[in-house]
């Protein structure tokens, strides 16, 4: 009789605060599922405190991020977002409710959102606050100040609700903004553009030198990953050994899914002290072991890499200008980690740096896609704030770790 679909997602939501509350899913089983899931909830600002899962029977123990200002979390939302990642749903709906998962044979709208208003501290992050709580998703960003006080913000976007092309749903944005912007807004304009503004890729010499040579601002961030062929006749047991942080299981799950690793059985846990334990049973795609020495120390220190340094974050000089770097790598399948550029403004505001210019694209390092955000800092602000300060506080803000 297959699954009904109020049973594929259920969220028994706590009623304490301090307790968490725990998402079941129950559906068929597809490479890559594990980090689809968790690119939603990291969407949502959830974290993952605990979780355990076989084939695809998941129940992941999740809070909210406290440093992520949300409303509420839409529980209801969220249950549709999971409901449309599963497989046994997506042809049920006819199409999926998670914009960002829909096949590659089909092109989601890009759209324009042209904001000028005036300058003021923490207005690029009350901007994107705006847009993350409305489900539109950043692709593409340039922020403009001019010398006489006003800013040109360029947000290009894709509506994960597939309705910003009516006019109900760019007037519920219009309003959205303005109400928190109020007198500083000057206009606001929306117009679809074509999907190719927000797909191109570049090589870049500069930032290859500048992402990687940065330095590990926690160096005690030790990350142990071991194999073992022997506890299983049909699996290849991975256990990790590694401190927490934001996006965790996605960044374990995104690096799985790009080597198209099936994950069969997995238990997450955190100890004290942040210390994260996680157990998996995985095949390769033909279902057989990994048996290869290369392969195992391929993919072992792929995940130690990934987890050691999820996100690269460095301070450069250009010039008299001091600009911030954030880059993190882009999934094989061209999807991206969320809330980077929110993180990033609401950092900046937290330290009382005031952003000049910003852009965010795609530039081909080697042979991994990254997403970089520059971001150019104002010069006034940026010499109130040491370059290390602004470096470290971004790091462990993206990290999930200590509010600044």
């Amino acid at each position: 009789m297959g699954i009904l679909h109020d049973d594929v997602v259920i969220i028994n939501q706590s009623k304490n605060e301090a307790e968490p509350s725990v998402i079941t899913i129950n559906c068929p089983d597809k490479t890559g599922l594990g980090c689809d899931l968790c690119r939603i909830l990291l969407f949502f600002g959830l974290t993952i405190v605990r979780g355990d899962g076989k084939w695809c029977y998941i129940v992941l123990w999740v809070i909210p991020k406290p440093i992520i200002k949300w409303d509420t979390c839409s529980w209801e939302l969220l249950k549709n977002r999971l409901i449309g990642t599963c497989p046994s749903c997506s042809s049920a709906f006819g199409i999926s409710y998670y914009s960002s998962e829909l096949p590659s044979s089909m092109v989601t709208d890009v759209f324009l959102i042209k904001l000028f208003c005036y300058d003021r501290k923490g207005l690029s992050h009350d901007i994107t606050t705006v847009l993350c709580n409305l489900e539109l998703n950043i692709k593409k960003v340039k922020v403009s100040t001019t010398p006489v006080g006003t800013v040109m913000n360029l947000f290009f976007v894709t509506d994960t609700r597939e309705l910003l092309h009516t006019k109900m749903r760019q007037e519920e944005t219009y309003e959205a903004l303005v109400d928190v912007m109020q007198a500083a807004i000057i206009s606001c304009n929306i117009e679809k553009v074509g999907p190719e503004v927000t797909a191109c890729s570049q090589a870049s010499p500069f930032l290859s030198s500048a992402i990687t040579n940065d330095v590990v601002l926690c160096t005690s961030n030790n990350v142990s990953v071991t194999m073992d062929n022997s506890f299983s006749p049909a699996h290849t047991l991975v256990q990790i050994v590694c401190q927490d942080h934001k996006g965790l299981l996605y960044d374990i799950m995104r690096t799985l899914k790009d080597y198209n690793i099936q994950i069969s059985y997995g238990r997450f846990y955190i100890k004290q002290g942040r210390k994260c334990e996680i157990d998996l049973f995985i095949t390769q795609a033909d279902g057989k072991k990994i048996i290869d020495p290369s392969m195992q120390r391929a993919l072992s220190s792929r995940l130690q890499m990934e987890l050691l340094r999820p996100l690269r974050v460095v301070v450069v000089s250009r010039g008299p200008d001091t600009e911030l770097l954030v880059a993190n790598p882009v999934e094989l399948s061209s999807k991206r980690r969320p809330l980077v550029f929110h993180d990033i403004t609401l950092a900046l505001k937290m330290l009382n740096t005031c952003i000049f210019l910003a852009e965010i694209g795609r530039h081909v390092i080697g042979d991994q896609e990254w997403e970089v955000y520059r971001v150019l800092l104002d010069e006034g602000a940026s010499l109130s704030t040491p370059r290390r300060k602004i470096e470290e506080g971004v790091w462990k803000l993206l990290m999930g770790w200590e509010q600044i």
